[in-house]
């Protein structure tokens, strides 16, 4: 049984923004910004690399989410813990995910502000998801989900 100060009213855990739209503002705020512009095939080639391995990874979490018939929502409940797949290597495969898909988008634009920009989108994302989500799981699963942590990192 959850506590109520960590649930949503939807009774998932109690994220107000969804961390797409932090990635997405990092993404349109970096890209406006001027100067820090690289250009040459070796970005290109490390951008298209990093925008497959962020989509794959997204891709991987988000078949366990349908597999186990959960929607990635997080304030929508989770009626499981998902602990297979890229949540054998990462609690947060999907947040990993987006932080390589912005970093990849960086590279192949060639404006570095979006680069600088993701591990503050990853800093937000952390204070506003990944901490609620944690003291929600926690309080819905209890000693799994805690064991699991000491398992599994956070991020890589």
């Amino acid at each position: 049984m959850t506590d109520n100060a960590v649930e949503s009213k939807q009774g998932g855990a109690r994220v107000r923004v969804p961390p797409p739209l932090v990635f997405l503002a990092a993404i349109v705020i970096g890209a406006f910004l001027p100067g820090l512009r690289v250009r040459g095939p070796w970005w290109l080639a490390a951008g298209a690399a990093l925008v497959v391995a962020g989509f794959l990874l997204g891709l991987s979490a988000m078949g366990w989410f349908r597999k186990t018939g959960q929607d990635p929502k997080p304030w929508l409940p989770s009626p499981e813990l998902i602990v297979q797949g890229a949540y054998k290597y990462t609690r947060n495969p999907m947040y990993v995910g987006m932080t390589l898909l912005t970093l990849g988008i960086a590279a192949l634009s060639g404006r570095l502000w979006i680069a600088a920009l993701a591990p503050l989108a990853l800093a937000a994302v952390h204070l506003l998801a990944v901490l609620p989500e944690e003291r929600y799981l926690a309080s819905k699963f209890g000693a799994p989900y805690l064991e699991y942590k000491t398992r599994v990192r956070r991020y890589l």
